[in-house]
């Protein structure tokens, strides 16, 4: 009987590699991925990422049970000599059926994504790379979270490992990257591998995009030092008054196009001025409205060459409620938030479970108390 770590490597490869073949025909990717954080107002954390990509990735929601093996690809496309036994419970999203986590949230409240990172994702040298220490580009986030409970258990667990550049054996392309986490009090983290090692940066934002670096991302914030959420005072010259058509006036120059910095500053401004709520349903609430302004319908962003079938658009997004242990999910055709409980699912499955997030398009009906 194969092992567990032997069943999921295969299925890993298997769909990592229709992933691959996809992304390289469509030439797009997920490039306009947005991730942020919020505070409640007893100091929980919420967090918040939408997912774009140029196809229909027919992502499920996946459950990773505890005490589960679990193991890399390698660099032949077998089996990675890289294993683990899964020490936390973790609960996410997937894309095209691949068993691991391209969002999620863990039982100790240690959440976070994997965003695309074109043109600067650099991985080690998987010859060079001792195998027992490698990881392919797409097991980092299953790995973080089925083995740490904080930002700082995984930042001191990164000297130990390596991203390497897994190449698909047809197709000999390596999905680009980069990696945001979150813990319970509050600690984030952005993980990105350049030039193959990885660059480890606190994020005291708590905001991530895609390209350029996220260094590069906090210098560009420099151009906006003067943007408020407060209405800017009227101007007087010459003993006139020159005042602002209406409200908002605070927030002329905020950039409104769906590059990577924009929506780095865009996401800064809405989770740095968002008006705290309670803990729970109300805190997702307002991460959720958030995240509806990064909502990319299909057709807004088109390649320069190609048909309907290659518009990236926002598939799906997510909130997780570090505090209570819930994440919750929303599609594109199906805009109902719905919840993962952590702590009502059984966390010492015996295998990964899978939910298809299958829509629900029709708009339930209001109905009207009888006269």
């Amino acid at each position: 009987m194969r092992s567990k770590a032997d069943l999921f490597s295969k299925i890993s490869r298997r769909c990592t590699a229709a992933l691959l073949a996809a992304t390289l025909t469509l030439g797009t990717g997920a490039q306009a991925c947005t991730s942020f954080v919020i505070r409640t107002q007893s100091g929980g954390i919420v967090y918040g990422r939408t997912m774009e990509f140029g196809f229909d990735l027919k992502s499920a929601a996946l459950l990773i049970p505890r005490h589960l093996a679990l193991a890399s690809t390698g660099a032949d496309g077998k089996p990675g000599a890289m294993k683990w036994t899964s020490k936390y419970a973790a609960v996410g999203l997937n894309g095209v059926g691949d068993p691991i986590l391209v969002d999620g949230l863990n039982e100790k409240g240690l959440a976070g994504g994997i965003l695309y990172f074109p043109g600067y994702a650099g991985y080690a040298d998987a010859s060079k790379t001792d195998p027992a220490k490698s990881l392919a580009p797409w097991d980092f986030l299953t790995w973080a979270l089925t083995n740490f409970a904080t930002v700082a258990e995984v930042k001191a667990a990164l000297s130990g490992i390596a991203v390497v550049g897994i190449k698909e054996i047809h197709l000999g392309f390596a999905p680009p990257v980069h990696y945001t986490l979150h813990d319970a009090s509050g600690g984030s983290l952005v993980i990105e591998p350049i030039d193959g090692t990885l660059k480890v940066y606190d994020n005291p934002f708590g905001v991530m995009t895609n390209s350029p670096p996220f260094d590069w991302q906090v210098t560009n914030l420099r151009n906006y030092v003067k943007i408020s959420p407060v209405n800017a005072p009227p101007l007087q010259i010459g003993g006139q008054t020159v005042a602002s058509f209406g409200q908002g006036s605070g927030l002329l120059g905020i950039p409104g196009d769906p590059t990577p910095p924009s929506r780095f500053v865009r996401a800064l401004g809405y989770a740095a001025s968002a008006e705290r709520q309670p803990d729970g349903i109300a805190s997702v609430r307002a991460a959720e409205h958030i995240l509806n302004n990064f909502d990319i319908p299909k057709g807004w962003i088109r390649p320069d060459s190609g048909g309907e079938s290659e518009w990236e658009f926002t598939e799906w997004s997510a909130v997780a409620d570090l505090t209570n242990l819930v994440y919750y999910v929303k599609a594109y055709d199906d805009q109902v938030l719905r919840s993962i409980d952590l702590k009502t699912q059984n966390l010492d499955a015996p295998a990964i479970v899978s939910a298809p997030l299958v829509p629900r398009p029709e708009a339930p009906a209001l109905t009207f108390a009888k006269p």
